[in-house]
């Protein structure tokens, strides 16, 4: 099944008390489009300037990512520069230079429209709202945030939760939204503005999803070896609406794998530096750690 994903399409340099990298492919499109490609068809919609080098779009494609979405426009590519510490729980931004993406304004192909599957990552509340009113077809959507659009565009972002059929935040992102410490309690406040199912993401403690009729918590797969944790959560998001796309429903037990799914490619994600294990990543690998995960959980 095909899917449709709008987001930042970045060059990241990345520094962790063990090294650093420069002007990495990186970005919200990237990460969630590569993770959702072992489970169906993206097609990206995004921004590049005229720095972005063809290696990038030739690797894209080579996961069997549809750029036909992505414009290159005059100027320089979304740059963003930050640093871990030794937990690799606490990150600083050093720089964050917006360049083409921060006038993106996401065109929605033709041969898009009709795509029944949608993640919006993210973006500015009002361009997610633009995108949704573009697709003709949808069976499922999920939208991410951020604390920024929280702070500042909450009304607007109500607007993106009343229309989607999933949002995904993290742990400290809910509790700002609702002011409710609990994130069960925080789950149904977000649940009741229309959302079908809240997603919220954990870190290194997994990860919980909420619907009318359930409420499901998985932990996450033990990593030993975290290099890197940019792109963790949008890399989960990817493969949670890819696995979703494959099956063609949201049955109960479809939602559970897909949550088991998400969290497995996440954890792949953070074993290297920005998308480089994730590159590599087989279905066999991703395959294995899920049996894996069957395994700690079954008592």
């Amino acid at each position: 099944m095909s899917i449709v994903i709008v987001g930042s399409i970045a060059m990241d340099t990345i520094k962790t008390p063990f090294a650093k990298k420069d002007h990495i492919l990186g970005g919200a499109a990237v990460y969630s489009s590569i993770s959702a490609s072992f489970f169906a068809k993206p097609y990206v919609v995004g921004v590049i300037g005229e720095d972005f080098p063809d290696e990038h779009i030739r690797l894209l494609h080579s996961k069997g990512v549809n750029t036909a979405g992505v414009k290159k426009e005059k100027g320089k590519t979304f740059h963003w520069e930050g640093e871990y510490e030794y937990d690799m729980n606490s990150r600083r931004t050093i720089v964050t230079e917006l360049n083409v993406f921060g006038n993106f304004d996401p065109v929605i192909p033709e041969q898009y429209k009709k795509m029944p599957y949608l993640f919006l990552a993210n973006i500015q509340p009002d361009l997610q709202l633009k995108v949704l009113n573009s697709m003709e077809n949808l069976k499922f959507s999920l939208c991410d945030t951020m604390n920024y659009w929280i702070e500042h565009d909450k009304d607007r972002l109500v607007e993106v939760f009343k229309k989607v059929d999933a949002v995904v935040l993290n742990d400290s992102e809910v509790r700002e939204f609702t002011g409710a410490t609990n994130l069960a309690t925080a789950a149904k406040k977000i649940k009741k503005l229309g959302p079908k199912y809240v997603i919220i993401k954990r870190g290194e403690h997994g990860a919980s999803i909420m619907g009318d009729d359930m409420y499901f918590v998985l932990g996450t797969y033990p990593v030993e070896n975290v290099v890197d944790p940019t792109g963790a959560g949008d890399s989960f998001a990817g493969a949670f609406i890819g696995y979703i796309a494959r099956t063609g429903n949201t049955k109960e037990s479809t939602l559970k794998k897909a949550l088991a799914y998400a969290n497995v490619v996440a954890s792949f994600s953070v074993e290297d530096f920005g998308i480089d294990r994730l590159n590599k990543l087989t279905k066999k690998e991703i395959e294995g750690r899920i049996n894996e995960i069957k395994q700690m959980i079954n008592f």
